[in-house]
């Protein structure tokens, strides 16, 4: 006899898990099938040991500019192996503290791979056989996996995946990465940051196309101060694996070129898993993009609901499928009742954790423009900022674009120390229509990095206290 709940949820990463435990706290009855390892790639191959090697890099550079500061620690060396061994702890404090959360809110986790076999029923193979749940509300949560792009030589043995850039038993001595994105010019930081000669290789004009031009900017340069090769305005027509590593051929404005490195890194984007999911049996054809659903993150089924990685709307960020996750679990349970709030992505943070980061929310300089708004740009240079300056930490800057009629606050855009933590005042600032007037009031403490902030929305109407008039 099949089980019965009232929620079931499809997968257990950022997405899923946060839906599971809102259900709960519905006081609904919740399974969770996880086909891999609970939390998903975030957790396990993605956000949270990237963030770990990246400490460790962080705190690698810091010790070698320890005399700077007045300390004398001698020369410091990679203990790759420690690296790697600390990453692993990492992951499986993040992974048990997510598997007791869901235990202590009484959700029932399943290991094995669900089908759908109608609107309210799954069937899930186990390890050692097979079981059928029915869910009066399920929630498809199944994520993404790195794209397969028709390049001569992309699935050759020397070609790695993030999964395997990660788990690499030794520092390479180069490493040529494919695609200038998020995750490219992250595994790009980490790896010459450990003394690796990078190269990074991007089609489009520049670097993290999808966020503000200054950014883009600002992290290539950034990069590039720091020995990696960045090669925009190229495309990759073949790769060949040998004994030695492997020999990429590039097509640039100046014609033919070749890469030779150890690895090739394809990071050249990501798409949702929707196969073998029983989808279409049920009416639903997905997209490239993934699966339609509303701003209650309903499908065209009656009943589910997809989230995350998998649903065709929202940027494949893991807070965003955090999000998604509480807004189908309550509208699951509650009915969607009139007046219920959806999903809004006007002020959406994204986050690169380069060295130093970069993040952004709201609209670019770019596509203020474009969709006519009158703007004004404030830009501040962390060198200004008293604490950047007392950390040693002054590369980069932080702008505001702001609608110049009523100062109304569009996007917020920072490269510099702790950027992903200040952008969280941008977020507020935009999800709350907050005007340049109103941040200029807003008192900011004093020594911080958040002044730049302010600083900023004083210099976009030529107000800014700590920058020199021009001679």
């Amino acid at each position: 006899m099949a089980r019965r709940y009232d929620v079931a949820v499809i997968g257990s990463g950022p997405g899923g898990y946060v839906a599971a435990l809102r259900a709960a706290q519905h006081g609904a009855s919740v399974a969770c099938i996880e086909r891999d390892a609970i939390g998903g790639v975030c957790l396990n191959e993605g956000c949270i040991p990237t963030k770990a090697l990246l400490r460790s890099a962080e705190v690698y550079a810091l010790v070698r500019e320890a005399g700077t500061f007045g300390v004398l620690a001698g020369t410091p060396t990679i203990d790759w192996p420690a690296m790697q061994a600390r990453k692993e702890r990492v992951v499986q404090q993040m992974v048990g503290g997510v598997t007791l959360l869901l235990q202590r809110a009484g959700v029932e986790v399943i290991h094995g791979t669900a089908t759908l076999s109608s609107p309210t029923t799954i069937a899930v193979e186990l390890a050692d056989g097979r079981d059928t749940l029915v869910a009066e509300r399920i929630i498809v949560a199944t994520g993404a996996r790195p794209m397969a792009v028709p390049i001569p030589g992309l699935d050759g043995p020397a070609v790695l995946t993030h999964r395997e850039a990660l788990a690499l038993a030794a520092l390479p001595a180069s490493l040529c990465i494919l695609g200038g994105g998020v995750i490219g010019c992250e595994f790009a930081s980490l790896y010459r940051a450990l003394g690796v000669e990078v190269t990074v290789i991007e089609m489009l004009p520049r670097l993290l196309p999808l966020l503000d031009g200054a950014i883009g900017e600002g992290v290539a340069w950034s990069l590039a101060q720091r020995g990696v090769t960045v090669c925009t305005g190229t495309r990759v027509t073949g790769i060949t694996s040998g004994a030695g590593g492997a020999r990429v051929t590039l097509e640039t404005p100046a014609g033919e070129q070749h890469v030779e490195a150890q690895w090739v890194l394809s990071a050249l984007g990501r798409r949702p898993n929707v196969e073998g999911l029983g989808l279409e049996a049920l009416g639903i054809q997905p997209t490239r993009q993934g699966i339609q659903t509303d701003h209650r993150m309903r499908t065209a089924v009656p009943g589910l609901y997809a989230i995350g990685d998998v649903a065709a709307e929202g940027a494949m960020l893991a807070h965003v499928a955090s999000h998604q996750g509480i807004v189908a679990a309550e509208d699951a349970l509650g009915g969607g009742a009139p007046g219920a709030v959806g999903m809004d992505y006007r002020a959406v943070p994204s986050c690169v954790f380069t060295l130093p980061e970069a993040a952004s929310v709201g609209l670019t300089e770019e596509e203020a423009r474009a969709a006519g708004y009158a703007v004004q740009v404030g830009v501040f240079a962390f060198p200004n900022n008293g604490k950047a300056v007392a950390l040693g930490e002054t590369e980069g800057f932080c702008k505001v674009v702001a609608e110049a009629e009523h100062g109304a606050v569009l996007g917020v855009h920072i490269v510099g120390p702790h950027a992903s933590d200040l952008v969280l005042e941008g977020t507020l600032a935009i999800g709350l229509e907050a005007t340049l007037d109103e941040l200029e009031r807003t008192i900011h403490p004093h020594p911080t990095l958040g002044e730049a902030i302010a600083e900023a929305a004083l210099a976009a109407r030529g107000r800014a206290l700590h920058v020199p008039r021009p001679r």
